[in-house]
């Protein structure tokens, strides 16, 4: 079995829960700073986290409006200015602090780090959003974690298609089974296993009960062990888990699901 020489993370859900509290609400201050009559709830959003890319959510959603432009270069015009607005507002909501990271990221990031084992950033979030959240955790020099970062504007084709976890392959020089993603959505995990990478699965609060296939492991997020599958041995249900887990997981490449 190949040695694990890098973990890949995706962003959204997985290095915080920016979906909810944090793009959904930028979304919802852009509507009304342009003046659009359209407000996303909590479960809206939810539906939409099927469609990756936040343009995209934009235009879908737009098919559900009697009032949206009825020409598509109009509606993706406004999908534009309402996705650069977005963005500035989504700014402001990490500068303030409204969006921390999950539980024991931060910590199984530094021991990567210190054991020489290579990171990577796969996303379909735009590098804008991305630069934002990270500077305010890991400070101006964050894009010194990552060997390789991929997002949404260098893909064509965003998740679940496998592009960006090909890209990040590409610049890490590296087989798929060399490197381990951490994903917290089944289209995220989904674009991690057509690109034939191992997925460990995080679950995040709009993934709380969705069903994944094909991961090598699968639990409620990283600061704890306790409802992990496989089971995590060692320490308490309420200590993180480490980098010797990805190592022991991946070693093993055990296939878990809901169904398994």
């Amino acid at each position: 079995m190949s040695h694990l020489a890098a973990v890949v993370w995706d962003v959204d859900g997985t290095l915080a829960e920016t979906e909810r509290d944090g793009h959904r609400v930028a979304f919802n201050r852009a509507f009304e700073a342009l003046g659009v009559p359209w407000r996303w709830d909590v479960a809206r959003y939810g539906e939409l986290l099927t469609v990756t890319g936040g343009r995209e959510r934009l235009l879908r959603d737009m098919g559900t409006h009697a009032d949206a432009p009825a020409l598509l270069a109009e509606r993706e015009a406004l999908a534009q200015r309402l996705h650069e607005r977005k963005n500035q507002f989504y700014a402001e909501l990490v500068q303030d602090g409204a969006i921390a990271l999950r539980p024991g990221v931060v910590e199984l990031m530094a021991q990567c780090a210190d054991r020489g084992v290579r990171m990577a950033l796969a996303t379909t979030t735009s590098r804008t959003n991305v630069a934002a959240l990270l500077r305010v955790h890991l400070g101006v020099r964050w894009a010194a974690w990552f060997d390789v970062v991929v997002c949404g504007e260098d893909v064509r084709h965003k998740k679940p298609d496998p592009e960006v976890y090909l890209q990040v392959l590409a610049g890490l020089r590296l087989g798929p089974l060399q490197t381990l993603a951490i994903e917290d959505s089944p289209v995220g995990a989904a674009a991690a296993r057509a690109a034939e990478v191992p997925v460990v699965v995080t679950r995040s609060v709009y993934f709380e009960q969705a069903t994944f296939d094909d991961a090598i492991a699968i639990g409620p997020g990283l600061h704890r062990r306790a409802d992990w599958r496989p089971v995590l041995r060692g320490g308490h249900g309420d200590s993180p888990v480490g980098l010797d887990d990805l190592i022991d997981w991946h070693a093993q490449m055990d296939r878990v699901s809901q169904f398994g």
